[in-house]
């Protein structure tokens, strides 16, 4: 993870260490005070089911910038997405993924940060 706190920073995705979260997710983090992006990476698709719905009380906007995923949102029907894609998520709302390409890239934007991404080092971080 990279924190920008008193002067701007740079990620290179090439060369920052990705965190392993499970088998074929991993992440990398660059956040700020009160903004967290985070790159995804997905590998071990097509998924023959979507993730169980999740919620969590931060925004979240999402990019898609690789791969194809269908998302689902309580409330709304299920969207077929690829990369150059976009999905917004409010506060609260029950949402999940099924990954259709082999592997995807994802661009997610929460605020405020994911304290639960941060593990037992996000507060030296």
């Amino acid at each position: 993870m990279i924190q920008a706190q008193e002067h701007a920073v740079v990620m290179r995705t090439a060369t920052q260490a990705a965190e392993t979260v499970k088998a074929g997710l991993d992440r990398r983090i660059l956040r700020t005070e009160k903004l967290m992006t985070v790159v995804i990476d997905f590998s071990g698709g097509p998924w023959p089911q979507p993730d169980p719905l999740h919620t969590h009380p931060h925004e979240q906007i999402t990019y898609i910038a690789s791969g194809e995923l269908i998302f689902f949102a309580e409330g709304s029907t299920p969207q077929r997405l690829g990369a150059g894609d976009l999905f917004a998520v409010p506060p609260s709302v029950p949402h999940s993924i099924q990954l259709l390409s082999p592997t995807a890239r994802l661009v997610d934007t929460f605020t405020p940060i994911r304290e639960d991404f941060l593990g037992d080092a996000g507060a030296t971080r």
